[in-house]
């Protein structure tokens, strides 16, 4: 089966009917969780996203508790755990902001949650790159946002 193209698929929803979208919606969202997160996001929170983010923090704030320190190879896995949902989010947001706000407060986090990430490459590896990522997003970021996020990035180092 050969898959439409995204203008071929926007060309079809433009001519189906308010009931068409509705089934199809409903029956996208049926087979992944990924679908109905990203629709719940779109319909339900992308209308207030500082809140959005809070709520994004808290959750990363409770998984940040479970972290067991003892041993870093499991702090390492449960902080890969706690990036890859944050991307998530990052992704449903598509904003920037968004982004550069919530990866910097992962990195704070890691800081100060008293794992020796110089114990372990791939712990360090894990924070630089972060670090590297935002700085990336923060430097096409408009000149008042650069200068707020610059200062919060360089506090990191």
């Amino acid at each position: 089966m050969k898959t439409a193209s995204i203008s071929e698929i926007k060309q079809e929803l433009t001519n189906a009917s308010s009931k068409e979208l509705l089934e199809l919606c409903l029956r996208v969202i049926k087979y992944k969780k990924e679908n109905k997160e990203l629709l719940t996001y779109l319909l339900f929170e992308a209308h207030d996203l500082p809140s959005y983010i809070e709520n994004i923090k808290k959750e990363m704030d409770e998984n940040f508790l479970q972290i067991n320190q003892s041993n870093l190879y499991l702090a390492k896995k449960s902080l890969r755990k706690i990036l890859k949902t944050t991307n998530k989010y990052i992704k449903y947001t598509a904003s920037k902001e968004g982004e550069t706000e919530l990866l910097i407060y992962f990195c704070n986090k890691i800081k100060t949650s008293g794992i020796k990430i110089n114990r372990s490459i791939a712990l360090s590896n894990l924070y630089n790159n972060q670090i590297k990522k935002v700085t990336a997003i923060v430097e096409t970021l408009h000149e008042d946002l650069l200068h707020d996020f610059t200062k919060e990035i360089d506090k990191l180092r």
